[in-house]
C-alpha cells in the first residue's frame, strides 16, 4: 500500500475517531461510514485506495479479523450463564438457522437457474450468520428488553461458528462437482476434524495453563490480555499446519477457553475488542474501496430482488417458525427477525470460498454477497435507533411486567 493510501485511511480513521461519540446520536453506523469511505477513497472515487481484497496484507487483515471475531464471539458466550436462557437462542439456532438455509437455497434456485443446489446451499449458507454489530443501537439500547437484547446478542455470536463447518461442507460439494476426484469430501471432513480438535486442545490447555499460572502470581498484567490473544492464533496456525481449518479451530478454541479459564474471559475481551473493532472498520474502508466500488456497475435486478429477499423472508419467516409457541408477541417476532443484519461474517466467508475453491460461480455468488452485506450495513444501520425506541415504547405501553419478553436474564457483553 502506498503513503499516499496509508495517510488518507490513518487520516480518516482518527477523524472518525474524533466524532465518533457524536455519530452514536445519528443514524450513521461505524460499517456505514467505513464503506461509503472506501467507496470514495477507491477506484470508483478518488482512486486513492487501490489495493485489492486478495492482496496480501488484505488478505492477512481479513483473516486477523475473521479469527479475533471468532474467538471473541465464543469467549463472551458464557455457556453457565447461558444455561437457564437457553430456550430462544436454541430455537433460532436448531431450528431457525437450518429454516434460514434452506429458504435461501430454494430462492437462490429459483432467481438463478443455473446455479446447482450445491451452490445455491452455499450462498445461503454464507449469507445466513447475523451481525449484530450493524445495528449496535439495538443490542445496547436500554429501550429493548434484556432478553431481546440478549437472544440477538447470542444468536449473532454463536452463528457464524456454527455455520463454519457447513460452509467448509457445502463448499466441498459444490467443488466436488467440477472435480474428476472425489477427495473434496475427505478434504471437508479433515477440515471440520482436525480444526475441532485442535482447537478444544488450543483453548482448554491455554486456559488451563493462564489460570494455573495467573494463580501463581507468574503474569504481568498486560501479558495477561496478550497471552490469551495468542492462544486463538495457536489455533489457526496450528490447525492449518495440519490440514485443519483455522477458523473452525479460533472459534472452538474460544468456546473452550470460556470453559477452562471463565474468569480471564472479561479482561481478555474487554482488550480484543478495541483491536477487533479496528480491524473490522477497516476490513468495512477497504470492501469498500476494492469490492462495492467495482461493484456498483454490476448490479442486476435479480441480485437486488435476492438480497432483499434475502434480508426479509428467507430471515424472517424462519424466524417466526422457530417463536412459535415461545410465547412472545408477533411485533416481537418481526423485531428480532428484521435485526439479523449481514455484515463481517459474510465478506470474511465470501473470501473464504473465492480462496479455497474456484467454482465457475464463484464471482457471481460473491457479488451476490457483496449486494446483501452493502444493502444491510444500509438498512439495518438506519433502522437500529429508531426501531429500537419504538418497540421499546411499544413494550412499556402493553403492560411490560406481564410479557414473556419482560423475563430478566444476565446479560453478557455485546460486540
Amino acid at each position: 500500500m502506498e503513503f499516499v493510501a496509508v495517510t488518507a485511511v490513518a487520516t480518516f480513521v482518527l477523524v472518525y475517531g474524533l466524532i465518533s461519540r457524536r455519530l452514536e446520536t445519528t443514524l450513521l453506523t461505524g460499517p456505514m461510514v467505513f464503506v461509503f469511505a472506501g467507496v470514495v477513497l477507491g477506484s470508483a472515487g478518488a482512486d486513492v485506495l487501490t489495493i485489492g481484497m486478495s492482496e496480501g496484507v488484505i488478505r492477512v487483515l481479513a483473516q486477523a479479523t475473521l479469527v479475533l471475531l471468532l474467538f471473541t464471539d465464543a469467549v463472551r458466550i458464557d455457556v453457565y450463564r447461558l444455561r437457564p436462557q437457553v430456550d430462544l437462542p436454541a430455537r433460532l439456532l436448531g431450528l431457525g438457522l437450518p429454516l434460514t438455509i434452506l429458504a435461501g437455497t430454494v430462492v437462490a434456485v429459483w432467481m438463478f437457474p443455473h446455479f446447482g443446489w450445491t451452490e445455491a446451499a452455499l450462498l445461503a449458507a454464507i449469507l445466513t450468520p447475523t451481525d449484530a454489530a450493524l445495528g449496535q443501537a439495538v443490542v445496547a439500547s436500554p429501550a429493548v428488553p434484556v432478553r431481546i437484547r440478549q437472544v440477538i446478542n447470542v444468536e449473532s455470536g454463536l452463528n457464524d461458528g456454527i455455520m463454519l463447518p457447513i460452509i467448509t461442507l457445502f463448499l466441498a460439494l459444490a467443488a466436488s462437482g467440477y472435480e474428476s476426484s472425489g477427495e473434496w469430501l475427505e478434504f471437508a471432513a479433515r477440515q471440520i476434524g482436525f480444526g475441532v480438535l485442535v482447537g478444544v486442545g488450543a483453548g482448554y490447555l491455554g486456559g488451563r495453563l493462564l489460570d494455573r499460572f495467573v494463580r501463581r502470581g507468574w503474569v504481568e498484567g498486560a501479558f495477561r490480555q496478550l497471552a490469551t490473544l495468542a492462544i486463538p492464533v495457536i489455533a489457526f496456525a496450528g490447525s492449518e499446519a495440519v490440514e485443519g481449518n483455522g477458523f473452525v479451530a479460533a472459534f472452538v478454541a474460544g468456546l473452550a477457553f470460556g470453559v477452562a479459564a471463565r474468569e480471564h474471559c472479561a479482561g481478555a475481551y474487554d482488550f480484543a475488542e478495541d483491536e477487533g473493532q479496528l480491524l473490522a472498520l477497516l476490513t468495512f474502508l477497504f470492501f469498500g474501496a476494492s469490492i462495492v466500488g467495482p461493484a456498483l456497475d454490476d448490479l442486476t435486478w435479480r441480485i437486488g430482488l435476492y438480497a432483499l429477499l434475502s434480508l426479509t423472508v428467507v430471515r424472517m419467516i424462519p424466524v417466526t417458525l422457530s417463536l412459535l409457541g415461545a410465547g412472545l408477541r408477533s411485533v416481537t417476532w418481526g423485531f428480532i427477525g428484521w435485526f439479523g443484519p449481514r455484515g463481517l461474517a459474510s465478506i470474511l466467508f465470501g473470501l473464504f470460498m473465492l480462496e479455497r475453491a474456484a467454482l465457475p460461480v464463484n464471482e457471481e455468488i460473491f457479488l451476490i454477497v457483496t449486494w446483501t452485506v452493502l444493502a444491510s450495513v444500509v438498512l439495518h444501520g438506519v433502522t437500529s435507533y429508531p426501531l429500537a425506541i419504538r418497540y421499546g415504547s411499544w413494550f412499556e405501553r402493553h403492560h411490560a411486567e406481564r410479557m414473556v419478553e419482560a423475563k430478566q436474564v444476565d446479560e453478557m457483553p455485546i460486540r
